[in-house]
């Protein structure tokens, strides 16, 4: 059987989505520089530390187990200049290191946790010794492989999380059922289901054997369980499925549990093209 053709059409953009923005003035530019020389939200302080999310860290705040001075804080909205006298657990918090990136072929069969009540293993089981302390950015669930960034920068990492920049994540799915080129580019409008919606998908039919079909998809919401979800509304059973691209960084070179640090250069062309 011939093999269906990918259909000629715009793709996600691999940056934020293409829409013009007015330049920032002086006084805004100023104001910012402000802010980010002086007092910062401890909520922020600790995420840039590498901690945890900002999130993460507001939900610590709220357990009692962050403290300034020894005193238990209330509130992730303390303004603070850095970080000194700051302990989580009791532990004291150290100066935030240069922000690193990692490229990371999490393989299938693993949680992209820092441990499992179950006993199931998680990526810090398969990484190698002597990396720094990191944070996943994003999330693989557990069957899934393919490309998860880890990061030591809890800003880096929210950066490159948030919808509203617009990163493109790249899937190859390999499924069992019947599909049609039709039905996946409808996928481009969104979709809802189960109260659910997720944004514009842009999915194409890459081959198909018998009932067994492999699909390519691009997607900058990265919901949970997002690419299973639509495509088992669309009645097909997932068997594999790869995350091979995250905006530039793809699987490159690396094998399933190899990791790659990205270089000073790619790294600060990266959180250029975020801003």
């Amino acid at each position: 059987m011939v093999p269906p053709q990918r259909t000629k059409r715009p793709q996600v953009p691999s940056g934020r989505r293409g829409r013009s923005r007015p330049p920032r003035d002086a006084a805004a530019s100023a104001a910012k520089a402000a802010r980010d020389d002086g007092q910062q939200r401890i909520a922020k302080l600790l995420a840039r530390a590498g901690i945890a999310s900002r999130r993460d860290v507001e939900r610590m705040i709220a357990d009692g187990r962050v403290a300034l001075n020894g005193q238990v804080l209330e509130t992730p909205a303390t303004l603070l200049d850095d970080l000194k006298g700051v302990t989580v657990d009791g532990k004291p918090v150290n100066r935030p290191d240069a922000a690193r990136l990692f490229r990371f072929y999490k393989p299938p069969a693993t949680l992209t946790a820092a441990r499992d009540p179950k006993g199931r293993a998680t990526i810090y089981d398969r990484l190698p010794p002597g990396l720094p302390r990191l944070i996943p950015v994003g999330r693989l669930d557990y069957m899934t492989e393919g490309l998860l960034l880890l990061t030591n920068d809890g800003e880096l990492k929210r950066q490159l999380e948030l919808p509203s920049t617009g990163v493109v994540r790249r899937y190859r799915a390999r499924a069992f059922g019947p599909i049609s080129q039709d039905r996946l580019e409808a996928l481009s409008e969104g979709i809802t289901i189960d109260g659910i919606h997720y944004g514009s998908i842009d999915a194409n039919l890459e081959r198909r054997t018998g009932r067994n079909c492999w699909i390519e998809l691009a997607l900058t919401e990265g919901k949970n369980r997002e690419v299973r979800n639509v495509l088992a509304h669309l009645g097909l059973q997932v068997s594999r499925l790869i995350r091979t691209a995250y905006g530039p960084l793809t699987l490159a070179g690396l094998e399933p549990g190899g990791v790659a640090e990205l270089q000073r250069e790619e790294l600060f062309r990266l959180k250029q093209a975020l801003k």
